[in-house]
């Protein structure tokens, strides 16, 4: 009884993994784990982002020295749950190692990212704590940029048993003082796979 179980079991596996069309990337030779986007997207989107912005030109401060840039809102306008976290600090990394800007976690879209360089300054009221070691009044610095971005789904069917799952990750920097957009960048990331497929 057994054997007639297990051997069902495996007939019906190979029924439905053989009907579904397996998930692939549109004009590439590259094969995606999911419909959905995954640690592979980002790193492609991260990288083509921060190329785009370095060469562009506009992260040279005249005189030298760095940019001190700013976490906008990155917003998330698909289907599924995504950490746009793993596509930012891919982008943050590279920027500080570009020796081009330097990240503020004092002030983001939202709320500080760090909110100890606050609470700190709050010791100043407690005389338990050695005053001379508490940061100065005017020590915070202000951002001279912002990035934010948006993440785009479409979906639409490709044929009767196929669809085309498209995701425009789209990122801006902004000049602070001006309010004016100095970079724009896209990456688009295509993938075809069966109707049946779920991108969440």
């Amino acid at each position: 009884m057994k054997t007639v179980l297990a051997s069902l079991l495996i007939v019906s596996t190979l029924i439905f993994t053989g009907c579904a069309t397996k998930p692939q990337y549109v004009q590439s030779a590259d094969k995606p784990i999911t419909m959905g986007l995954d640690r592979r997207d980002f790193e492609k989107a991260a990288k083509a982002a921060i190329k785009d912005l370095l060469e562009s030109g506009v992260m040279n401060k005249n005189g030298g020295g760095r940019y001190v840039v700013a976490m906008g809102r990155v917003v998330n306008d698909t289907t599924q749950r995504i950490d746009t976290a793993m596509l930012t600090k891919k982008i943050r990394i590279a920027l500080l190692k570009s020796g081009k800007a330097i990240m503020t976690t004092a002030v983001a879209a939202g709320g500080p990212e760090d909110e100890m360089t606050k609470e700190v300054r709050r010791l100043r009221a407690d005389d338990e704590f050695k005053q001379s070691t508490i940061a100065k009044k005017g020590t915070i610095y202000a951002p001279d940029m912002s990035l934010s971005g948006k993440i785009i789904q479409r979906t639409q069917k490709a044929n009767s048993k196929n669809q085309l799952v498209e995701y425009y990750i789209q990122l801006t920097m902004t000049q602070l003082e001006t309010g004016l957009a100095i970079w724009e960048g896209e990456t688009t990331i295509g993938k075809v796979g069966s109707n049946d497929s779920v991108t969440w």
